[in-house]
């Protein structure tokens, strides 16, 4: 009979090994398309945030 730590232990080697699996695309990481934001003379700049008002705001002002 297999004991429970070799049952506990071979779960969690295969939880493990699937986990690990499934990180991701192969490669170097890449930006979100929108995150940069290239200029007429080819420099690329961070894009500026949105404010969006929450709901609170109104509390503070």
């Amino acid at each position: 009979m297999i004991s429970r730590f070799s049952i506990s232990t071979l779960l969690i080697a295969a939880s493990l090994v699937s986990a690990l699996s499934a990180c991701g695309r192969r490669g170097p990481l890449e930006p979100p398309p929108s995150a940069v934001v290239t200029d007429e003379n080819g420099h690329t700049q961070p894009k500026p945030k949105e404010d969006k008002p929450f709901i609170l705001d109104k509390l503070i002002q």
